[in-house]
Parts: structure tokens; sequence; C-alpha cells
């Protein structure tokens, strides 16, 4: 059978009595998956993966089967077509990969215990039991589990329990659904419920190494978010309940399995005596991103995994809407605009980026279509374009419609650009195809050319990029009314410049609200303008301001050292969003630095002169009754200050340190990491720094780890990094999970750096043995690039992988990747000397 077959085309189920016996001390699952479908064919396939299949009945009888690895399957000889109940018996082993049925990991008193739980996304519930894994082959579902079960356990799955007879637990019939969201777990939790206006049961569960009012948080937002969501689509939510999981193995951030979302412990339980308003605002995104795919994945489904942005992109999107609108003093779309936005920028603008929507049959390449900041956060700000420029009522109306007519159903990106073209009387689907089928975006060149405003488009690309005269239909947003909604030209002229000027009374500018998806090259009568009126700005303008430059002088057209004499004017806004970008362009410098040069002295200085009032302003510790902004930008200026060297943050940072060395945990949460990394870079020795290790093993504060994990690979002891490289591979203190931060850490430390890097190209195999099952592998590799920039790393770097570069799912990262290096080299090597000249002379 040729691989592209589909399963679903052989052979359509539509029930599954699925009965599964999980033993977690042999580590084997045993069960019966009993399929009735309709036959297409008289040969069908099923998908299984690392199964011992026993015995295939079709109608009560035995048929032939023989197993094809290749497309994870047994193709089935029924002899005949038409309705069919197939059974089969097979074993399997519950594998410790974060993939299908896996134990979590965890420590109570002392004792160690497991949580069983599932990952089905993309392709393993063919590790669970025998189906047809396709997103297309949506059936109900009888789910029966046994397990070796000990008093005071539960066990929980996207349906209410109806029943236990002999120790097996019946879960009720579920709705029409993908395989890829069904899901379970059993063993010790502790749980707090509550229940909808529309009487939707909603509950947290974590294990009971948390505080019971760690559950507190994500219980009140998920509770308002489906209530929020079922006003928002007009669309009841359609299950009994709504559980939440925190596990602590999870390869991925959460899971929007259907009735029983599953998260990483650090995205769902948090102190709400001491946790940041930063994390609160992560957790709650996340918590509001799960449920949107309640509707938007769940009840309607890409028909294929070349749509998966369709789930992706629209939950991004309405993680955002929701919290929003349930929390609006939050002022959540400015988080949009400080990660989506830049991320989706920056990784855009490489040549031979994937587009949104992507062509894809291998599951290793499915796999790799989690491309964060494209089918994401890209696909998030399409969508984000989408609203604007359709309105929310129209979106209400179309989303309506796309839940009536394909709910428990599957849909492609046509089928919702049709249903939002109805409601909005706009050709919505013209507008996106020529975002969502070609990778990259224009920059939009405004210019005063004899005298006339004129705009035009052209592909913009970081480092070297082939121009295929790919054009963008681009909603400008611009503030002078001779602006069109749309330009769909390559350019155009807009009229008199002196007198459009004069009518407007402002600076000309395109893309207002930065909510569509290109920058803006400013000519210099058209930038000096906007630099002259820099205070009339609100605080997305100037973060898209700087972004831009930035973004420009990466892709070699303007200089970057022309950006460094900007800064100074930036640092005074008690705004999160400039403070973001601002600390994000002055971060950048870094690059062109080498440690402990008299380069590296003057660029402190500069981090010291732009921060120094910031941190005289708000301290070290939070006040009560301070504003969001003051709590969010805090961090950026102390750890600013500390990369300066200020004497006085060092001190202050350290006083901080001592004064709380019993309850460390207990510091500020906004601020810690900055006092323990502090510590550990300049006060630590063995002692403490073995302290904090131990913090990090015992802990189960997932908020506190992960500073820890922070702080500890700024050591600059080489002892003590070789002794963090040697817990790497020890699951019992880094579990795989937590892994790419801690090797992200150390490799990011240019005393570290050799021996991080020594590290993943000695037990590569080893990683790739660990975690090379999941979505995250290939970000190893991402997160390698992130830190490499010289010629000597280049040239180790291409030398390691590109005989990799075949390896699926491996191949577009790597590609990719090494292009990013080259770019970044070939930058340092041309501007080193004029932006470390501009850098000292911004701080004489």
């Amino acid at each position: 059978m040729a691989e592209s077959t589909h399963f679903y085309e052989l052979f359509q189920p539509t029930h599954y009595n699925v009965y599964l016996d999980i033993n977690r001390a042999t580590k084997l699952i045993s069960g019966t998956s009993t399929i009735t479908g309709d036959a297409k064919q008289a040969s069908i396939a099923i998908h299984q993966k690392f199964m011992t299949i026993s015995a295939v009945k079709a109608d009560g009888k035995d048929v032939p089967f023989t197993f094809d690895d290749q497309s994870e399957g047994i193709h089935i000889d029924l002899g005949k077509t038409g309705e069919t109940t197939v059974a089969i018996d097979f074993t399997a082993p519950l594998t410790d990969s974060m993939m299908g049925i896996y134990p979590s990991y965890y420590e109570l008193n002392g004792e160690k215990k497991e949580l069983i739980g599932t990952q089905f996304e993309t392709t393993a519930a063919r590790q669970a039991f025998p189906c047809v894994d396709e997103p297309e082959a949506k059936a109900t579902f009888d789910l029966a589990i046994k397990f070796d079960e000990h008093e005071g356990e539960t066990v929980i799955s996207n349906m209410p329990e109806v029943k236990v007879v002999d120790g097996v637990h019946y879960f009720d019939t579920t709705v029409r659904m993908s395989s890829y969201l069904i899901a379970f777990a059993f063993g010790e939790m502790q749980s707090k419920l509550t229940t909808t206006k529309s009487g939707v049961k909603v509950g947290v569960f974590s294990t009971k190494a948390h505080q019971p009012k760690e559950l507190d948080f994500a219980l009140d937002i998920a509770k308002r978010s489906i209530e929020f969501y079922e006003d928002f689509y007009q669309t009841p939510y359609p299950l009994p309940h709504s559980w939440q999981l925190a596990l602590p193995d999870f390869s991925a951030g959460a899971m929007e399995n259907w009735g029983l979302v599953t998260y990483r412990e650090a995205y769902l339980v948090l102190d709400p005596d001491n946790t940041s308003f930063e994390t609160k605002q992560r957790v709650a995104t996340v918590i509001a991103h799960e449920l949107a795919h309640q509707w938007f994945g769940d009840l309607v489904t890409m028909k294929w995994w070349d749509d998966l942005w369709l789930n992706e992109s629209f939950a991004n999107m309405m993680e955002y809407v929701a919290i929003d609108a349930i929390e609006p003093d939050w002022h959540i779309w400015e988080v949009f605009q400080t990660s989506e936005a830049p991320m989706a920028l920056q990784r855009d603008a490489t040549d031979g980026v994937q587009s949104v929507h992507v062509q894809v049959e291998d599951p290793a390449e499915i796999d790799a279509l989690f491309d964060g900041a494209i089918v994401y956060a890209k696909g998030a700000r399409m969508l984000v374009m989408v609203r604007a420029l359709i309105g929310d009522d129209a979106l209400r109306a179309g989303l309506k419609n796309y839940f009536a007519t394909h709910h428990y159903g599957n849909a492609t990106g046509a089928d919702l650009w049709a249903a939002l073209g109805a409601a909005s009387g706009m050709n919505v689907g013209a507008i996106m195809n020529s975002w969502l089928e070609q990778p990259g975006y224009p920059v939009v060149s405004a210019a005063v050319v004899d005298g006339k405003l004129t705009i035009s488009q052209q592909q913009f690309f970081v480092g070297e990029g082939k121009d295929a005269g790919r054009q963008w239909q681009v909603p400008l947003n611009g503030n002078y009314d001779a602006v069109p909604e749309i330009l769909a030209d390559k350019s155009m002229t807009l009229g008199d410049y002196a007198e459009l000027r004069q009518a407007s009374g402002q600076p000309f500018r395109l893309n207002v609200g930065n909510n569509s998806h290109f920058i803006v090259k400013y000519d210099d009568t058209l930038l000096q303008d906007i630099l002259a009126n820099l205070d009339t700005l609100d605080a997305i303008a100037q973060l898209q301001l700087l972004q831009d430059l930035r973004l420009l002088a990466e892709g070699r057209q303007i200089s970057y050292a022309a950006i460094v004499p900007l800064l100074s004017r930036f640092a005074d806004s008690r705004s999160t969003v400039v403070n973001d970008v601002l600390y994000g362009v002055a971060g950048n410098l870094r690059k062109f630095v080498t440690p402990d040069s008299a380069e590296e002295k003057a660029l402190r200085r500069l981090f010291d002169r732009l921060s120094a009032k910031q941190v005289a302003r708000l301290g070290w510790t939070p006040r009560a009754g301070e504003s969001n902004d003051d709590q969010l930008t805090r961090p950026f200026v102390l750890n600013a200050a500390l990369y300066a060297k200020n004497p006085e943050s060092i001190a202050a940072a350290h006083k901080l340190f001592v004064a709380n060395q019993d309850n460390l945990a207990g510091l500020p949460a906004a601020v810690r990491v900055f006092i323990l990394a502090n510590e550990v870079e300049n006060f630590s020795d063995a002692e403490v720094f073995d302290q904090l290790l131990n913090d990090y093993r015992k802990s189960s504060d997932a908020s506190y780890k992960a500073d820890l994990a922070a702080a500890l690979p700024t050591t600059s002891d080489a002892t003590l990094i070789a002794k963090l490289i040697g817990v790497f591979e020890d699951a019992d203190t880094v579990k795989p999970q937590d892994l790419r931060a801690w090797y992200r850490g150390v490799l990011n430390n240019s005393d570290g750096e050799q021996a991080a890097w020594d590290w993943i190209r000695n037990d590569w195999q080893w990683l790739e043995n660990t975690v090379g099952g999941d979505m995250e592998f290939t970000t190893y590799i991402t997160v390698t690039t992130g830190v490499f920039h010289t010629p000597e790393r280049l040239a180790e770097f291409k030398a390691f992988f590109e005989p990799k570069l075949n390896t699926p799912g491996l191949t577009r990262e790597i590609t990719m990747d090494t292009k990013v290096i080259e770019t970044r080299v070939a930058l340092i090597e041309d501007e080193k000397t004029a932006v470390n000249e501009a850098v000292a002379e911004a701080t004489k």
C-alpha cells in the first residue's frame, strides 16, 4: 500500500470498545480494541506501534493479518466489504517516552510515586490501542480500564465513570471524536471542583505533592473561560465535564484532550501567595488556549495534519481574546505584542521557513509541523488581521455557523474562510491565502519621492533569500485617509506628501496597532518626523518602531549602529511593552562583544545607564498597590543592572539572598531568579551551589524549580559546570521535559558553552532515545542556533548536523538553522566595529 494512503480511506470506524489492563509493576499493557466500522475494501489497515498482536477477529471469526512497520499498522484481510466489527487482542510496553500511555514520576514525603497519564497527539494513540489513528477517523468510544489498583487512587477520563465491575472502570460513551483526543489518568490525586453557569462540571487535578490552594487559580480561570467561550461561540460546551490535570512529566506545554486537558505542572498549578504576575498571565493563557480547542479542534477538527494551523493558530488567538474579556485590567494583548509578534517576524524572515499551511504525510514530519513561531504565532497574527478586518460581530456569527455546520466532524481552512466570508460579506479566503500558502512576509517601504508619498512591498529576509516575486494582500491600517485598506499591488503613490502631512497633522505611519504581519521601512524624512514626535506615540507604536528597526538591521537594510543612539530615548518609559523591546534590542548588542573585553565593559556601562533610574524608582521588592506595568518592568531593569555589574544592585540582591537563605522559595517570585543567579555568579561556593541543586531535586514548586534551573547554569566554576552536565541524564534530578532549559542555560554561559556543546554531540543518541519521539526534539537544534555566533561554532555546527540532514523531521530545522548562524556570523563580522563605536559614544 502506498505510504500516502490514509487508513480511513480503507476502513471508517463508527464505534470502539476499548479494554485496557495496565500493570505498572511489569510495565505491560494488554487489552482488546473492538472496532465497528465500514470496510471500503476487503483488505483494510489499522494503526499500531510497538505492539504484539495475538489475535484478530472480524465478526467473531479469526482473519489473517500482517505487520507493516513502515506505515505503523497491520493489514487485515476481511474477505468482504461493508459493516464489520474487528476485535484485536494486543500487548504493548508501558514506556517512559512521555508518548502514548506513560508514567509520570514524583516524590511525596520522600517516597517515589507514579501517576499514569496519556499523550496521543499527533500519532501516539496507536501505541495505546489499535485504531485508525487519523483526525478524520472520528468515532464514539467506550473505554474500560483495569490497573494494579490500590486504595486511595483515582481514575479519570474524557467522560464520567459510570460503573466499576471486578476492578474494571467503565466510562460513559464519548461523543464522536478523533483518536488523538482520547485521554485518561490514574493514581493518587487531589482535586477541586466547581460548576459553570450552564451546568458544566469543572475540575483541577494534581498529585498530592502540591498544596490544595495551588489549584484555586486554575479552577477559577477554567470556569470563567468556558463560560466566556459558550457565549462568544454561541455554542454550548458539548461534554458533561472539563477536567484539567497537571502531570509531573509532560513533553509539551499542555494538550487539549476533549474533557480531560493535560498540562505541565508549571502551566496549571501555582502558589497564589507568591507567584509573579507574568506567571499568572502565562498560566491563564495556556488554560484559555486549551479550552478554546474544546470547540475549535475537538468539536470541529482539521481533516488532516496539513491544517494543524487551523487548530493551533485559532486557539492561540482566542487565548488572548478570552483572557482580555475575563481579566481586562491585565492588558493581555500586550503579551501578544511582546511574544507572539516578534517570534513570528523573526522566524518567518528566514528563507526556507515553512508556510503556515504545509502538505505532510510522514508521522515524523507531522511532529515537525509544530513550529511555535509559524503554526502558532504567525497563524494567530493572520487571524488577528482577519478579526480586525471583519470585526467581532461577523467573527462570532461566522464561527457559530462553522460549528453548526461541522460539529462532531472535520473541516479545512477553506471551510472557515467560507463561514467568515458569508458572515462578513468579504472574500476572506482571497486575502488569507496569500499569507497562509506562501512563507515569509513583506517589508513595506514608505518614502517621499519627488514630493510624492509612495509605498511598496517586497519580501523581507534576514540573511540570504531568493526573491520569488511574492506579493501579499497587506492590510495597511495607515493613519492618513489616503491609505487604502489593502495593498495588493507591488507599489502605489498616495499623493503629495506636504499636503497629506498638513491635512493629517501627525507623522505618517502604517500598521497602526501592529496587528498586521509586516514591517515598515520609513525613509529618513518620514523616520525623523516620527522620532521628533516620539512622545505622541502610544506604547505599541514605540515597541513597533524599535522592533522594525531591529529587524531592518538584522536584514542589513540599515546599520545596527544607527539604533544604538536611540535606545536612551526609551529608557524612562513605564510601559512594559516598551521596556521589553528596549532590553531585547540592547540584549542583541551582546553578540557584537567578546566576554571580558573592553567592548563588553562599554556595553555594560550602557546597560547601567539605561536601567539606573528605573532601578532606583522600582527597587528590588514589589510594593503594595503598584501597577501591573511596574511589576512587569522590574525584572527587565534588574536583569540589566546585574549584567551591568552595578555594585549597588549586586549588593542588594546578595542581601536579600542572605536574609532568606532558609526559605529561598519564599523570595518574591518576580525577582527570585535574579537574586539566585546573582548569588551563583558572584558569591557562590560549592556548598551554596549544592544547596540550590538539592532544593531543585526536592521542590514540587514548578516556578521555583524554573528559577533554580536558570540560575545554576550561570556559574563560572568549571567543576560545578561539570557537575551540572553530570545530572543532565539523571531523571531523578532533571526530568527529560526540563532538560532543554538546563542545556540552554549552560550553553548560553560563555564559561559553560564548550562543555554543553560537547555533551550534546557526544550524547546525541541518548537524547534521541529519550526525547526523540516528541515534538520538542528539534528545538534542541533551535536552542543551539540561538547561542552560536562565531565562524568556529558555525563550522562545528555544520560538521555535526549536516550528516543528519536526511533524518525525518530534522531536515528543515537543520537547513534553516545553519542559515541563521551563517547570517549572524556575517552580520557580526561586518557590523561589530560600528556597533561598538556607537556603544562607546553612547556612554560618554
